[in-house]
Order: C-alpha cells, then structure tokens, then sequence
C-alpha cells in the first residue's frame, strides 16, 4: 500500500512493510537520508551554505530535493538541482517525477543541452552544470530560486567548480536569502568546510550489503575490452543477477560488445555512456520486460546518480578516461588511467545496493593498495578557455580575484587568454562584443569561433558545412583511427548517412546520429538549410582553421609526413594517410607527443588547406633577423602564421627596434664576449663589482649575468652602426661602461676600490680586483714593505688586500692579510731560506725599521 507522507502533497513513499517499485525505482520510507533530514533542515534555515556527506544510496538525490520543497525558508520559490551529466539529469528527474506521479516538467523537470522539459509549474529542475553558469550569466540573481544543490560534488567538474563560484558571490553581493547545499559521497567534508567559512556539514549513514570482492593474481595486461569481456563470462557462470561492467571509453565498449554477443545470445546487452539517446539509455538502467539476464556496459558515468535495477555483479577494468590539458603544448589529451580509490569503492558499491553483491576487480590486491586516494579537480588538468570566458562575461578581470575551491593553474590560465583574444573574443582582458556572442553558444570558444565567422561569410554553403563540422568535433569519431585523419571524409560519412541513412567510409551510425542531431540544432540556430551535397576539402580545411588557428600545419618537405604548427610543435601523419601529400593542413585532433619539448605528436584530424586561404590569414611585417653563420643581421618582409614563415623576402628597411632586440638576443646568446674587454675593462668591471657587493643597493650590480638581464638599458644606445658580429668589438667599451655609473659614483669608486696602492718604497703598485667581491691582491716585492707593520686597506678602511709578498725572482713567498704577523713570525724563516739565493738584495735582521728599497744592494 502506498502512505502520503508531508510535508509534499505530492510525493507518495512505499510503506516500509508493503515497498513497491516505480517504474524500476524502489524507494523506502527507510532509506538513510531520513535520518539526517532533521539536521539538515535545521541548518539550511539559519546557515547560507551546508554541506552534505551521504554515500551512495541514501537517497540525497531522489529524495532529499523533494523533502525540502515546503520548507518556510524556501517559501515556494524553485531548487536548482546540478547533475554532472546530462544522463544523470534526466534519470534524477525522471525518478523523483515518477515518485511524484507526474510526468516529467510539472513538479520535477530537466534542463540539459539542447534539451529541456520545464513548464510554469515546475520547482525543482535537475540541471547539467554548465546550464547554471549560462542562467547565473543571463539572471545573476537568480529570481525565484531558494536553492541550488551541487550533487556528486566530489567528482569535482570544472563547471561545478565556476558555478559554486558564481553561486557564491550571488549569494554575498545580491542574494542572502539563496541557500547553496553541496552534496557528496567521497569528498573530503573537512576540508571543504575550511574553505567555505565552516559550513556546516551533515553526515548521512549508508544504505549498503555486502560486496564480495574478487582480485586478478596479477594486474592484467592486453586488451581492456578483451579482459572485462572474459571476466563477464566468468561472472555470468559463477554469480546470479545482472552484471555492471566498467570500462573506460566508448571504443572499449563496443570491442567488448562484439565478444560478448558471440558468446552469449541469451542475455541482454546494454551499453551506457552519456553521448546515447535517452531510450538507449533508460533501456540500460531498467529491467528487461522479458526478463532476460542483462549486462550493461558502462562508462564511469554509471558510477554515481544511477539507479541500475537487477545489478548484482559488478566487473571493474579498473581504468577510466580523462582528459587531460597540456599547458605547455596547449593541447587536451583524453589519458587511459588506473582508477582512484574513491571511485573503485563508488563502483563496487553498485553490486551492493539490493542486497549482497559480488565485485570482479581486474587488478590485485597489491595494486589495490597502491591506488591514489581522490580524482584531481578537473580545473588542475582542463583546458580552461571556456572558464576564462566566462569569467570574463561575470566581470573578472583575473581569476585570483574571486575566491575558488582549488584555484586555477595560472599558466593554463595565461594560454586560454591568449587563445581568446585570438579567437577575438578578449581584447585588453576585457570581452569584446564579438566575446558576447560566443558566449550565447552552448559550445566550447574554438567551435563558435567557427560557427559564427562562417555565418557571416557571403557563401552560402559554409553555414550548413560548418554546423556539420563543428558538431563531428563536438562529438566522438565516427570513424576508426586506420581511416586515416581526412576531416572531409567525416564529412561526406555524415551527408551520406543523413542521405541514405546507410554507412560509409564504416562509419558507427551510432555516433553519425548523434553528430546529426547536434548538426540541426546548429542549422535551426543560424536558420540553414541542410546540405549533403559534396563538400571542398579546401573550405573544410578553411573552417577547421577558424577553430584551430594555432594548428596550422606547414609540411617540412615535399610529399613530407612530418609538420611545424603555427605554435611551434612538431607533429606528424601516418606515412601512409592519404593527407602526407599536403602541404597545409588544419589540424583539429592531435596528441601531445612523448612528453618532450622536441617530440612529435600525431595527428588524427584534419584537413587540406589552400596557399591562397594560408596567404590570406598570414599577417606580413618587417622583421630583424641575425645569420648565426654569416654573422650578419638580415632583414626581412615576412607574411607569417604565428611561427610559420608563409613568405619571405629581403629588404634594405630595418625596424629599429627590431633591429635593436635582435643584437641584444645576439650577445645574450654567444655571450659578452663577443665585447673588446681586455683586461682593464674586466678590471674595471671588478671593481665596480666589488664595491656593489661591499656597499649594497646603491651601487648597480655589473656582473656578466645582470649585464645581460638589462642589456637593453645600457647598451642598446651603442647598437646602431652594428651590423655585424665583428662590429661589436669597434664599440669603445670604456666609455660604455662608465655610463653605468653616475660622475660622483665613477670619483666615490677610485676612492672605495683604487687601481694602485702606494707602497713604503715609493712604487706605485697596481690591484688586482675579483668581481666575487673578495679582497684585491696586491702583488709585491718584499723588499718595498719594509717598515709598513699594517696591511694596507681599500673600501674606506673596511677591506684588508690580500698580500702576495714577492721573492726578487717574482713568485710569492707569503700570502696574507696581516703583514704584522709575518714580519714578527714569518720573516725570519723567510730570510734564512732566501737570503743566500738572492744575496744583492737586502735581508736585514729587522724589517720594522730597514729602509724599503725596490733595488739590489750596491757591491762593496
């Protein structure tokens, strides 16, 4: 028997005693979150933001949304309700509206992309995260929402992230009556808590049986598909129930598909990722109305927020794909990596929730203890070009001015502006009105660049090619890697099929009718007719390169495999793909390379561009160039694609600056050297070091390495007759050096660091200065210090030189810097050791008062 329960007119919760199921959605009056609503309704009246820790199936998010409908604090205005995806999205409304009996967009309704099922009576509305950042951009006061909830906050997405942001400084600027709860199964509460000035945070008990774990003896290795597959069957033999198998991608997916299929026609196989049509995807998480064993196939995204009926068995390949973004080489990668242990569990615990389960782990036990606790937030590894546009649009002008969860690497940070502002949606960090119109596009800044230029372009096929371009790279490949990387053959797959409704090219149909539907919803956008007609490789080369403006590719040489792009890495094709022959390409898809500066990456989109469309993208200007064989600066007028020379010639004019800029890398790269030094400009240099390094601050630092750092400053006014790499030996060093210094420093610094140093005979004896600062050396016959008992001294007194006392054939005798100690300890050993070898010069008993002499002794 079904019991209403309040506070919700609507909501009807099975008796405990008599539960019944909806439509494949079992609810139990007993389900945890029942036990912490009491808590969490407390705190949602008086505290801004809550934080909900509750583990899969407790029914925070079935549930929970529906509880609070009726709370005062609300009073009748909507909850925002965000899902990570669009699949999780409509599962979550469809259940609470069924819970409701109620169609889905009366009380409970979706909102996703391209796709919404709202009417005036809806009050909760389960969104995809990115939904809210475009409503907050377009309402940022949220007019008639009480509540937004983050569900599966844990998984940490990069809308997740910028929405609570963004909720965050609604709800301290314009709303202090909008409630924020943050909802999640593994996070961390703690340290969330810390950042979101100590919320409170509610813990709800589990709903879980028993899972019986499984370990492989050893991590296996080969093929991901092949192994879940082969674990299946295991678990098709040795366990009851349906089976939930992970895997990481879609490509694994259907691999495993196949196997299963020829071994097993009596079940039923589904598959389960989010690019699938909703029946597709309900058929998976339902039970089969002819009750036949089902194995379902699963992304990730069957690890939180879906309900699977009959599910039993779980089989984990222990992998999930990623994408990961390369600030350095501005590319995103979707990366294969080992589960986290936080998901493991998520996973497992789906064999666990009817009753006790089983879990076939495709990695051992010690693997299993090696696994990294948590995913990283998605905002650390993502391209953030998206983000930053957004934040642009919300008024930010930098990133660190609002207050984050994990802050944004600032280097990602600095390659999304710069790729805005050459996509012209950012000009001076500010967003232009072109940035405006970008932003009103439900799709990344590189895809709307190429939707609304080709929409503004006077042929009319372009707006049709370009809706089916930028939705093939919105979507999955619908062809396998060894069709090569042509875009123009995904192109006429796709007008083939939406013609024929048949493959080509093998084509997977599934993936063809996915990009077809995002293809019309781009032609209904920008009102176009469609087109199947054959496309010009040169305009689809033409319009991946309004997306990609640095992936143009120039080939390295005739009929060359091998590529330079605009940005300056080095990629490559199949020596085999028909496309080696071109000699422009506009690259879509690429990886990374091994990692290195200097390594290739691959390609696996693109297409063919025209020298004219290359021509006319280049932007020409006179350069400053330098002949490292020639030694001689060049100049040249250059049409250029970023760091792609698309033409050349000579030219007599150099720019100045240019000019200036190119000598100065010149000497920072073979050195000063290149300078005429000699030794009294090194002197020079020494003692003009020496004194920084005894003086401080007030004295400049005139070391090789700050020389270079600032070279510009004081020698660029020198530059203007160099032409040459012998020409920088002309220049009159002296006199460039002491501009370095002011006229009272030059005159402080013969007093502070002199050349010479009079000594008792009379000689005037040079120094000898290091620019480490240590004390100058005074190199000295010993007979011309007789009678001087203290060592003299430079730098006001303050610095002792460093005595090298020389026998009469030159070479030192003594080292020191306490000339009274020598004379009273050393001399006399000195004197009896040398005055028999050197007997015309004077060795007197007693130094302190012989009369100093730089001569020998006149013959008796």
């Amino acid at each position: 028997m079904y019991v209403r329960v309040a506070p919700c007119p609507k909501i009807w919760i099975c008796n405990v005693d008599k539960c019944d199921s909806i439509e494949g959605v079992t609810v139990t009056d007993r389900l945890p979150i029942y036990e912490a609503l009491p808590a969490l309704k407390q705190h949602l009246q008086l505290a801004p933001i809550v934080v909900l820790q509750a583990p899969p199936g407790a029914g925070k998010s079935t549930v929970l949304p529906l509880e609070l409908l009726e709370e005062p604090w609300l009073r009748g205005r909507r909850i925002l309700m965000l899902e990570p995806r669009r699949l999780a999205a409509r599962s979550v409304a469809t259940r609470m509206a069924d819970v409701c009996h109620e169609d889905v967009g009366q009380t409970v309704g979706y909102r996703v992309r391209f796709e919404q099922r709202i009417s005036a009576s809806t009050r909760i509305e389960v969104l995809t995260e990115g939904i809210l950042t475009r409503r907050l951009q377009h309402d940022a006061e949220l007019d008639g929402v009480g509540l937004v909830i983050f569900d599966e906050f844990h998984e940490r997405s990069l809308h997740a992230d910028l929405a609570l942001v963004l909720c965050r400084e609604v709800q301290q600027a314009l709303r202090t009556d909008l409630r924020i709860l943050i909802m999640s199964a593994t996070l961390d509460g703690d340290a969330l808590r810390a950042v979101l000035d100590n919320a409170p945070i509610v813990t709800a008990s589990g709903r879980q049986f028993p899972v019986s774990m499984h370990y492989a003896a050893r991590d296996l290795d080969g093929q991901i598909a092949v192994n879940v597959a082969d674990a299946v069957t295991r678990a098709l033999a040795e366990q009851p129930g349906d089976v939930l198998a992970f895997l990481p991608g879609v490509s694994e997916i259907q691999r495993a598909e196949g196997i299963l299929e020829a071994r097993h026609a009596d079940i039923l196989l589904c598959l389960l990722f989010g690019e699938q049509t909703l029946e597709a995807q309900r058929d998976a998480i339902l039970p089969d109305p002819q009750q036949r064993r089902k194995v379902v196939l699963a992304t990730a995204i069957a690890e939180t927020s879906l309900t699977i009926e009959g599910i039993q068995v779980v089989v984990d390949s222990g992998y999930s794909r990623v994408p990961r973004f390369d600030s350095r080489t501005g590319l995103t990668r979707l990366e294969t990596v080992r589960v986290t242990l936080d998901s493991a569990d998520q996973r497992a615990g789906r064999a666990g929730r009817l009753g006790p389960g089983v879990c076939y782990r495709l990695w051992s036990a010690a693997t299993q203890q090696r696994l990294n606790p948590s995913r990283k937030p998605e905002i650390l590894e993502a391209d953030l070009a998206p983000l930053r546009l957004e934040l642009a649009q919300w008024g930010v002008r930098e990133a660190a001015d609002v207050r984050w969860i994990t802050p944004p690497p600032v280097g990602a940070l600095r390659q999304a502006t710069e790729l805005l502002q050459t996509l012209e949606a950012l000009k001076e960090n500010q967003l232009t009105d072109y940035g405006h119109a970008m932003l009103a596009l439900p799709i990344h800044p590189r895809l709307a660049h190429l939707l609304l230029k080709a929409h503004a372009q006077t042929q009319r096929h372009w707006p049709a090619l370009a809706a089916d371009i930028a939705a093939l790279l919105d979507e999955r490949d619908p062809l396998s890697r060894n069709a090569g990387a042509d875009m123009c053959l995904r192109v006429e797959a796709l007008r083939y099929w939406r013609a024929t409704q048949r493959s080509l090219h093998g084509a997977d149909v599934r993936v063809l009718a996915r990009v077809e539907r995002i293809a019309t919803q781009w032609r209904r956008h920008f009102n176009t007719r469609i087109d199947n007609g054959p496309a010009d490789p040169h305009d689809v080369g033409w319009l991946v390169s309004l997306a990609y403006p640095d992936r143009i590719a120039q080939a390295r040489g005739a009929n060359s495999n091998r590529y330079r792009l605009s940005n300056r890495r080095g990629v490559r094709l199949d020596e085999s793909d028909p496309l080696s022959h071109s000699p422009w390409l506009a690259v879509a898809q690429l990886d990374g390379g091994g990692g290195g500066a200097t390594e290739e990456g691959r390609i696996y989109l693109a297409a063919p561009l025209d020298e004219t469309s290359v021509v006319d993208m280049a932007v020409e200007r006179d350069v400053a160039g330098w002949d490292a064989r020639q030694g001689m600066l060049i100049a040249r007028r250059e049409r250029r694609l970023g760091e792609l020379v698309v033409s050349s010639q000579n030219v007599q004019a150099m720019p100045h600056d240019e000019k200036i800029t190119v000598l100065c890398a010149v000497l920072r790269t073979e050195g000063l050297n290149l300078l005429n030094w000699g030794d009294a400009n090194r002197q020079w240099q020494a003692r003009a070091q020496s004194v920084h390094i005894w003086r401080g601050e007030d004295w400049p630092d005139v070391s090789d390495t700050a020389l270079l750092d600032r070279i510009e400053s004081w020698l660029a006014p020198w530059l203007d007759t160099i032409t040459r790499r012998e020409h920088f030996a002309r220049l009159d060093l002296s006199a460039v050096l002491n501009g370095l210094l002011t006229h009272k420093q030059q005159t402080h610094m013969n007093t502070l660091a002199p050349t010479h140093l009079a000594v008792p005979s009379g000689s005037t004896i040079g120094l000898t200065y290091s620019v480490d600062g240590t004390a100058p050396v005074l190199a000295v016959k010993l007979q011309e210090m007789f009678g001087l008992a203290d060592t003299p001294t430079v730098n006001d007194g303050r610095t002792k030189v460093t005595l090298h006392l020389l026998s009469p054939a030159q070479r030192p005798i003594q080292v020191t810097q306490d000339l009274r100690s020598f004379w009273a300890n050393t001399y006399p050993i000195v004197r009896k050791e040398l005055r028999g070898r050197y007997v015309k010069h004077p060795w007197p008993e007693d130094p302190w008062n012989a009369p100093p002499t730089r001569r020998t002794m006149r013959r008796s």
